[in-house]
């Protein structure tokens, strides 16, 4: 087999984890056809929120980035899940969409997501590349502080 997922992630530094939880009635992913669409993640490690609060108040934009960057680690859990762990089975990342609990005031929000975008651009390279919406929200499950869904193409 060719590189996993969680080897990919491992030469970046950082640790693939368990896919969390869902915190209501849906599946972490679903797939039609060669779209795989994931489940929206929250800033989350075994049940507990990582960055519980709001971008621009409680949290600074780096701050920001990095809880951004937790979501997409654990939509690259969905991912693994979904493709067997093959990471050649990956095609590119279609579209992301990310939501910042932010304070009032608070504009940055596509710099927050980029967290997450920078992930998979290291990931994919050029196939980590995407379309993207990103949302100030007033809040989020658990208080988190962000969450991040993504669509890929996969073989």
């Amino acid at each position: 087999m060719s590189k996993t997922i969680e080897q990919a992630v491992a030469e970046q530094g950082l640790t693939l984890p368990a896919i969390p939880t869902p915190r209501g009635l849906f599946l972490p992913w679903s797939r039609l056809g060669n779209q795989l669409f994931l489940a929206g993640q929250i800033c989350e490690r075994g049940g507990d929120v990582l960055y519980p609060g709001k971008v621009g108040s409680e949290f600074d934009l780096e701050t920001g980035k990095l809880a951004a960057q937790a979501c997409a680690l654990n939509l690259l859990a969905e991912l693994s899940d979904a493709v067997d762990g093959d990471f050649s089975r990956v095609v590119r990342c279609v579209r992301m969409n990310g939501f910042v609990n932010v304070a009032p005031g608070f504009h940055d929000v596509p710099l927050v997501i980029n967290g997450a975008s920078e992930l998979f651009v290291a990931l994919f390279g050029d196939a980590g590349r995407h379309a993207r919406t990103a949302i100030g929200v007033a809040t989020l499950p658990g208080n988190a502080a962000v969450e991040v869904e993504a669509i890929f193409e996969v073989r």
